[in-house]
């Protein structure tokens, strides 16, 4: 009797170890499965990042209330020093830089536009104006999430970065801020160094540009916005 009470005792603790050991292995497999699906869900929708980003910025109402745009920039490259001034007003913008007495202007009246360099003048090319044509005052406004292909997220000197990529290139956006940090496209690089708070809108003060291998520094001061401005500003 001892023997086969003790066998049937083995028995019946080894199934219930078998039970215990199940309900571990399915508790284990479900967390598994959810940590999976929450490192999903962590890559927001494009249209989340670009919510995020208004948002960060100061709210979609806020920079829709933007109908003027002044600054003065600050351009730094190969050792030389620009000083200029950028003026926007809905879709027109007139952007000039001198350096060592000479004049660069770029201007846009809301139909066509030219740059004037070093006294020569060229158009702007047919898909440039149609761009321009459509363009919104404050940039964030104008970004489209059914032109983005795919949504990643990345790490960057220990930071969480979102990456909107489509055909015009790549947009880093912080994900903890939700601000936009860098952008990558065929012209080159840019890193936003700094932001600057304007009536409660946060604009780029500083920023570096890499084109072609060519280190280029932009510093924007004095940005005032809902200033009156002519449209004589503009006339080609």
């Amino acid at each position: 009797m001892k023997p086969n009470y003790f066998r049937n005792l083995t028995t019946f603790v080894q199934r219930k170890n078998l039970k215990k050991m199940k309900k571990i292995i399915m508790t284990f497999a479900l967390s598994v499965l959810m940590v999976a699906n929450m490192a999903a869900q962590a890559v927001p929708t494009a249209k989340q990042v670009i919510d995020n980003y208004i948002t960060a910025l100061g709210g979609k109402q806020k920079l829709e209330s933007v109908k003027t745009l002044s600054m003065k920039n600050s351009i730094s490259v190969m050792g030389m020093e620009m000083e200029g001034k950028t003026i926007k007003k809905d879709n027109k913008f007139k952007s000039s830089q001198s350096m060592m007495g000479q004049e660069m202007v770029q201007v846009f009246d809301g139909e066509k536009g030219f740059a004037n360099q070093m006294g020569q003048k060229v158009d702007f090319p047919a898909d440039q104006v149609e761009k321009l044509k459509t363009a919104k005052l404050m940039d964030a406004l104008g970004l489209d999430a059914a032109k983005i292909k795919t949504v990643e997220k990345t790490a960057i000197d220990g930071k969480d970065y979102f990456v909107l990529s489509s055909d015009e290139g790549k947009s880093y956006f912080d994900a903890k801020t939700g601000l936009l940090f860098k952008s990558e496209n065929e012209k080159g690089n840019m890193i936003i160094k700094k932001y600057a708070d304007v009536d409660g809108i946060k604009f780029v003060e500083e920023m570096s540009l890499d084109a072609a291998g060519q280190q280029i520094e932009i510093k924007n001061t004095d940005i005032k916005i809902n200033q009156p401005v002519s449209d004589d500003e503009f006339k080609l």
